[in-house]
Formats: structure tokens, sequence, C-alpha cells
């Protein structure tokens, strides 16, 4: 008798381990694209709704800019000097970077602020001829080999190429409650 209740005991622990286990990873989300499709099925379709939304980064994003300064002289010895000076800033986004929606632009992208500050805002609109529906980081490419430029806190950095896949993410969570009671019956003696 001692065994089978030791045994129950065992077998009810092992299933309130693996139910709890379960409740834990049901209660947390996955990070999907923020598309169309997401936003018409939440009904975000104003900038007070949209704004209640956490969004992330798909893809790390490197802004860059650079300035160059030379001049040529001679030194002491009568030698011809040619010098170069460049000056790199960058701006890193890293992979995962949560941002919140800022506004809408003129013509349907979503501007989406990172940091604080005037003008730091990065745009994110869908592709034309895309499918996927989802909204992919906006840089103003004439010539796709060299990469697009942005304007961020009011100044333009030239952005790298690894960084144009890069896309809006959510995370989307299913929320389940399941009521349920148990009665073990122990049964009856004589």
């Amino acid at each position: 008798m001692n065994t089978l209740i030791i045994f129950v005991k065992k077998v009810f622990m092992k299933y309130v381990s693996l139910l709890f286990i379960l409740l834990i990873i049901t209660s947390c989300g996955i990070r999907v694209p923020f598309t169309n499709q997401i936003k018409d099925e939440f009904g975000l379709e104003t900038e007070q709704q949209i704004r209640k939304v956490q969004f992330f980064i798909s893809e790390t994003i490197i802004l860059e800019k650079n300035k160059k300064s030379g001049n040529q002289s001679t030194d002491n010895d009568g030698a011809l000097v040619s010098s170069s000076k460049t000056n790199q800033e960058r701006i890193i986004i890293p992979v995962g970077t949560k941002c919140i929606f800022d506004s809408f632009g003129d013509n349907g992208e979503l501007l989406v602020r990172f940091e604080v500050g005037v003008g730091k805002t990065i745009s994110f609109s869908m592709l034309n001829g895309s499918t996927s529906g989802k909204y992919f980081f906006d840089a103003n490419s004439n010539n796709s080999s060299k990469g697009g430029k942005v304007i961020y806190g009011n100044s333009t950095y030239k952005v790298t190429n690894s960084s144009a896949i890069a896309y809006l993410q959510v995370v989307r969570k299913k929320l389940e409650k399941r009521k349920r009671k148990d009665t073990i019956v122990k049964g009856m003696k004589i």
C-alpha cells in the first residue's frame, strides 16, 4: 500500500512539473514579423492603437558617416608629404533592439524611434511587389550596390548593405485559459 502511495505521489508530481513547465512556455510569446495581416487582425489602424505595440528589429542596423580631410606639404628635409585623416562615426542598432512607433510617413511607412532626440527616427515600409507584407528598413537607395542613405538625428548616414534586410518584429502570445477539476474516487469498502 505504501509503495502505491509513493508511486501515485511521484506520478502526480511529475505531471504537476510538466504542467508548470508547459504553462511557462506557453505564456512566453514568440517574435513574428509585423505585417499588414497582423495590423488588420489586431485593428492597428490609428496612431493611438499602434503606439501600444512594442517593436523589435530582426537584424543589426549599421549607419556610417565618414569625414575625410587631408593636405599636401613638404617637411624639413624637402620631402613631399601627403597626409590624410578620416573620422568615422557609426551608429549600431543591434538585432532585437526595442523600438516604439513614432508616426506614419507620407506613403504609409512606419517611423519608429530607438532613442530620444530630434530626427532620430527610422522608416520601415513594405517593399514594392512584396508578398510577405513585412515592413523592411527603408533606406533611400538609388544605387543598391553602394547602399542607401538615411537622415538620422539631422545627419546623413550611409546604410550598410547587411542592414537592408532588417524588418520590424512584434511579440505574439497566445493565451488560453483552461479550468479543470479532477476528483479522484477512492471507492467504497464493506
